[in-house]
């Protein structure tokens, strides 16, 4: 018996290491070309348009733009606003995203709450942020009757919430059960295990997907004109209009003036940049996670 088992484990194995027979290759050859071939026209687009704006942009690039405002021909007042209106909506939706992934994660699976929650948020994910920004103007801008950091602030809080809310979800559900079960058998309770171990474990896939909410808020042009405006000059405060990089670009792209068509495609290289500095990072958080 143990003669015929090694047998066939003998043959199973000469099987697994024999080449694959030529159609087969072919088929596997032909498939990766036509992948290739595809891949590369799905780019095409995306780098000329890249291209086109480092071209245009690139050469009227200079240091004095980073401290003169929009009315002097620079961006700095509207890298600040966009800087100061991501913050205002991370900290928004962190601390409601972290919280809400955790309630749909560890507690009470069977309340019927957390279905409702769970596809709320997933409908979130698809609603066009063109609506966000009227839901924000409707809900920051009519009541204190005035466009404002604050009011771009909360519309961008609310795209970047489902986006914090479903990676929280799913970056808890990946901790082994194993480590909650050995929590319990040490006699930690059950907020000491989710909020000691688990969380402290999914710290990596929660932060990865906060940069990338943060990647998307900061390149939306939509919900800040219904909510924040615009302005050509430093704002007043977080109760004034607000100038933004992508609203700066939406304002200013059919502009007459030549400098000011210029500036449209400088500010592009700046916005790319940042959402690029944005994206590398959390790609830096997720090779640290999955070489642990």
């Amino acid at each position: 018996m143990s003669g015929y088992l090694k047998s066939e484990s003998n043959k199973i194995a000469a099987e697994l290491c024999s080449p694959l027979p030529t159609r087969r290759l072919l088929f596997t050859y032909t498939m990766n070309a036509i992948a290739f071939v595809f891949t590369g026209l799905a780019l095409v687009p995306l780098l000329s348009l890249l291209w086109e704006i480092v071209v245009r942009g690139i050469s009227a690039l200079n240091p004095e733009m980073f401290v003169k405002t929009v009315i002097d021909n620079g961006f700095a007042n509207a890298i600040l606003g966009t800087i100061t209106m991501v913050l205002i909506g991370a900290l928004l939706s962190i601390p409601t995203g972290i919280m809400t992934g955790i309630f749909l994660a560890e507690f009470n699976q069977t309340n019927p709450a957390i279905g409702f929650v769970r596809f709320i948020t997933k409908i979130f994910t698809g609603v066009p942020s063109i609506v966000v920004g009227i839901f924000a103007y409707g809900v920051i801008v009519l009541v204190t009757k005035g466009f404002s950091a604050i009011a771009g602030g909360f519309a961008l809080a609310v795209i970047m919430l489902p986006v914090i809310v479903l990676t929280t979800e799913e970056s808890l559900k990946l901790i082994p059960t194993t480590q909650r079960l050995a929590s319990a058998a040490l006699g930690g309770t059950s907020l000491q295990t989710t909020f000691r171990i688990v969380f402290t474990a999914a710290i990596p896939g929660i932060t990865t997907g906060i940069l990338l909410a943060v990647a998307r808020a900061a390149g939306e042009t939509a919900p800040l004109i219904f909510t924040a405006l615009f302005s050509l000059d430093w704002s007043e405060g977080l109760l004034s209009p607000t100038a933004s990089l992508p609203v700066l670009i939406f304002n200013l792209y059919n502009d007459p003036d030549p400098q000011k068509n210029q500036l449209v495609w400088t500010t592009s290289i700046v916005l790319l940049s940042l959402v690029l500095c944005v994206s590398i990072v959390s790609r830096l958080v997720i090779s640290k996670r999955e070489t642990k």
